[in-house]
């Protein structure tokens, strides 16, 4: 038993937006039609269809349009689910599409429903592996899940691109992944640290600068007002000669008159 539906928007192995299409009752009732995905093909529906269609398809286009945007915000990204798995790496819990779409949700800041999420396999493994996140039906992109027993292994994964499997075989290139993230985890603090050397090291070399600079000034501006003061003394000094000596020659003036005075009395 099947029922006919009119498509509102594409989906995936029925049809594109319009399309007439029998779908099982059950599929119809409980998510085509209360997800406004498609109309019960009525005569009435139909009609109402027709003399609508324009403006459903304009309104489907702004839809598209604007999760194209969106998706730009998913390109590349990788979100972390962490769950308790064996060393072998067999999980324990199941990560399921709520579980995605709450993380992808929380890393992009955009609105995701589990509906919009697609599990290509069911996880029974630690590492990453690919989902497809739908934005609109004609919008899909893919994100990396990175499934892990903890936010350091995690970041180890994403680094390598590798699950942290410890057997027989992999044992060892767990510990080498886990020892080059240490390593790296070194080589950037000792970065920051060389840089912070570097940066103090600057500011001590320019505050000796400043202080050589500091006292060549100081020295200058001392010479200058030494200078002033001897320029003030000599002058000084040279008005006290000129008085003095001015001072001598009234005497022997005064003597001259005198003598001058006594030869015209005799």
């Amino acid at each position: 038993m099947s029922m006919q539906v009119i498509l509102l928007e594409r989906v995936d192995s029925l049809g594109d937006l319009g399309d007439v299409v029998n779908v099982k009752p059950g599929y119809a009732r409980n998510y085509l039609i209360p997800q406004s995905k498609a109309l019960r093909a009525t005569d009435d529906n139909a009609a109402y269809f027709k003399a609508q269609k324009k403006e459903i398809e304009k309104q489907n286009e702004i839809k598209r349009s604007d999760s194209e945007k969106e998706a730009k915000k998913l390109e590349g990204l990788i979100v972390s689910v962490i769950r308790h798995a064996s060393e072998s790496g067999q999980l324990y819990g199941s990560v399921t599409a709520r579980d995605i779409a709450e993380a992808v949700a929380e890393k992009s800041g955009l609105k995701i429903a589990r509906s919009m999420v697609t599990l290509h396999d069911a996880f029974k493994t630690i590492g990453l592996f690919p989902v497809t996140v739908a934005l609109h039906p004609e919008v899909k992109i893919d994100v990396m899940v990175n499934i892990a027993r903890s936010a350091d292994e995690a970041k180890i994964q994403e680094k390598s691109g590798k699950a942290l499997i410890a057997d027989e075989e992999g044992s060892s290139e767990v510990v080498k992944a886990e020892a080059d993230a240490k390593l790296e985890e070194v080589s950037e603090k000792a970065k920051e640290k060389m840089l912070e050397e570097g940066a103090l090291e600057a500011e001590q070399q320019k505050a000796e600068e400043d202080a050589v600079k500091s006292a060549e000034d100081e020295a200058k501006s001392a010479k200058k007002s030494a200078e002033k003061e001897a320029k003030k003394a000599a002058a000084a000094e040279a008005e006290e000669e000129a008085l003095e000596a001015a001072n001598d020659v009234a005497p022997a003036e005064e003597a001259v008159a005198e003598e001058s005075e006594e030869k015209k009395e005799d």
